[in-house]
């Protein structure tokens, strides 16, 4: 199937919903989870879900905030690079085992909670938490409905945020 099942903004419904979920997105981005980490872990869990609508869209929005190619090019192999922090990984980490539990996974280990409380405090774990779970739930939604990535644009998501 190439054409979306559903385009979200033109359903009234979907409309409210993707609107109210930008909304939480939003909230987050007032955390004091920086915003190049949250760009990250949005890429990396919409890469093992694989969701070309939010992997065009989270790569785009960090580009434009002025994250680097290189790195955008190696969150996919985070573990075997060497251009993010100790606390970027801790939070990569945090994101895939939270990111995979239905693939026969422990959950997230006492060591990568650790090691992720080293460095966030506990609203910034919160907000870490939360952001895990509303990509998932996007990647979810998007995939399901085959949205389609290729022809996003950086701000569509604030712009609907703030319409």
């Amino acid at each position: 199937m190439t054409e979306p099942r559903i385009d979200l903004m033109k359903n009234e419904f979907g409309a409210r919903l993707a609107k109210r979920l930008f909304a939480v997105h939003g909230l987050l981005q007032q955390s004091g989870l920086s915003h190049s980490t949250q760009n990250l872990v949005m890429l990396r869990a919409s890469q093992i879900n694989g969701c070309g609508n939010c992997i065009d869209m989270h790569a785009k929005e960090a580009a434009a905030e002025g994250e680097t190619s290189t790195r955008l090019n190696l969150v996919a192999g985070w573990r075997h690079s060497t251009v993010f922090t100790e606390e970027e990984q801790a939070a990569l980490a945090l994101t895939e085992e939270a990111t995979r539990l239905a693939d026969a996974s422990p959950g997230v280990t006492d060591e990568t909670w650790a090691q992720a409380a080293k460095f966030y405090d506990e609203e910034q774990l919160v907000a870490l938490v939360t952001l895990i779970a509303m990509i998932n739930a996007t990647n979810r939604m998007a995939v399901t409905l085959n949205q389609l990535g290729g022809s996003y644009e950086p701000g569509l998501a604030a712009a609907t945020i703030n319409s």
